[in-house]
């Protein structure tokens, strides 16, 4: 079941950048571990999508570049939200698109995805063909305004592409999309800015991590809230958990006492913690993670700090060797 979601206040961060690509850092041999530093930027405003074994930060993107993703496998139908955004989706039934609609109840009602990624956990669920209207919330700006709403309606989805119909919540502008599926990458990404598909993530098999902002669903109070971590795409990237562990004394063999979970957010945000009485962040450097990247090879990795030598946060330094 998808996460529901209830109002809460928010302050977007500021998002600025323009896309980067292929940001080096010198990797070590299997067996020897090497410390890597990457930033987010002021606000936390990028994707970073990282590849363990070269060292590499294979693509940047801002992370309000994209408002919807698409399961590109030929059998794929999920549609996922851009949670960095906290955006929502209310399903309002099969009503007639063109017609305005009233928000009234969505705070009760509207849905974020998992933040674990499990695929019958989404906002939208399956509703490719059921005639199901969704309102759609954009989340906010990098100033904390919020981005509007639309209403989208899953029309068909096949090995090829997604098809789906698109109006203001007034029911103006109706269009219909087709966003063809680039099955060189696990997701197509799609933003409502122009109606276009545009690039974000790397092709598959060129990463195993990105850091992000994400939504991320507290319990004790019952809290959705953006938080800044890692997730990864668990078809393709496994990690196991120490959460207390000598990062030095770690092996492949763990795996047996810790196994390997299928969530996208193992590793998540909690290496880290906000401390408000002296309005600072603390790493946790005992929790460390075992990775198996999309080439099979093996990797341990902790978190050291999230401070770069500016002192701007945001810019988490960690440990990875390869086993």
């Amino acid at each position: 079941m998808s996460a529901r979601l209830f109002p809460i206040p928010f302050v977007a961060l500021l998002l600025t950048g323009c896309l980067r690509e292929e940001l080096p850092v010198d990797p070590a041999p299997r067996g020897e571990a090497t410390q890597l530093q990457v930033c987010m930027g002021p606000g936390y405003q990028d994707q970073l999508w990282i590849d363990l074994g070269t060292g590499t930060v294979v693509a940047t993107n801002p992370k309000g570049a994209w408002d919807l993703a698409f399961d590109s496998k030929p059998d794929g139908w999920h549609i996922w939200l851009n949670g960095s955004k906290l955006m929502t989706a209310w399903n309002i039934g099969a009503v007639d698109i063109t017609q305005p609609a009233d928000t009234a109840g969505m705070h009760d009602a509207r849905r974020i995805d998992a933040p674990s990624g499990h695929p019958d956990s989404t906002a939208f669920g399956n509703a490719w063909g059921s005639g199901d209207v969704f309102v759609v919330d954009l989340g906010f700006s990098a100033f904390g305004l919020p981005l509007g709403i639309r209403k989208v309606r899953p029309e068909a989805v096949d090995a090829d592409a997604c098809t789906f119909t698109v109006a203001n919540l007034d029911g103006s502008n109706v269009r219909q999309v087709v966003v063809p599926k680039d099955p060189t990458c696990g997701h197509t990404y799609f933003t409502f800015t122009n109606d276009a598909v545009v690039a974000i993530e790397p092709p598959l098999g060129t990463w195993d991590i990105v850091l992000t902002q994400y939504t991320h669903q507290f319990y004790v109070p019952y809290l959705p809230y953006i938080v800044s971590g890692v997730l990864t795409d668990p078809r393709h990237t496994r990690v196991a958990r120490l959460p207390s562990a000598d990062f030095d004394q770690v092996v492949l063999g763990d795996t047996l006492y810790h196994p390997f979970e299928p969530w996208r957010n193992t590793i998540g945000y909690d290496w880290k913690d906000y401390d408000f009485d002296i309005g600072a962040y603390t790493v946790f450097p005992q929790q460390v993670y075992l990775i198996e990247d999309t080439d099979g090879r093996h990797f341990k990795l902790h978190f050291l700090d999230f401070y770069g030598a500016g002192g701007q946060v945001g810019c988490p330094s960690f440990a990875v060797e390869e086993l």
